[in-house]
């Protein structure tokens, strides 16, 4: 499912020469967030560090990338969530995909009241392709 994040691709110059934007310390998209997939008997795992950067765990995949997200969610209640991957190990994802270095790619992200699941859409309506709940891992460090 690596690939539904990678969905969306930005034009190869949005985030190319952008360094990673450390998000604030205290912002929800900050930890561990699994992603379980039963109807592909596999799950994946979303580790959204401090320094902007993240660590995904997908089947055979791993892959690192770095990402940008807002303070605040936009009136509709949605973080706008843009991604580039920096390092891949060439694996297979869930959805049998290898993902390629270099990507960019939009989504949107919707977290419930409590901030331990959210939703990520290629737009900002929960009517257009999404997919969840990502589920906050309690428990560990990031």
């Amino acid at each position: 499912m690596r690939t539904f994040v990678a969905a969306c691709l930005l034009s190869a110059s949005a985030l190319a020469s952008a360094a990673p934007v450390a998000p604030a310390s205290n912002h929800p998209i900050l930890g561990i967030w699994e992603l379980n997939l039963p109807e592909m008997s596999c799950s994946e795992t979303y580790r959204f560090r401090a320094d902007g950067t993240t660590l995904v765990m997908s089947a055979k995949e791993v892959s690192e990338s770095e990402f940008r997200i807002p303070a605040r969610p936009s009136g509709k209640g949605f973080y706008k969530l843009d991604d580039k991957i920096t390092k891949d190990n060439g694996g297979v994802d869930c959805a049998g995909q290898v993902m390629k270095v270099g990507t960019t790619s939009t989504n949107y992200v919707r977290f419930n009241a409590t901030a331990t699941v959210f939703i990520m859409c290629v737009a900002e309506s929960l009517e257009e392709a999404c997919i969840g709940p990502f589920r906050r891992v309690i428990g560990q460090d990031i």
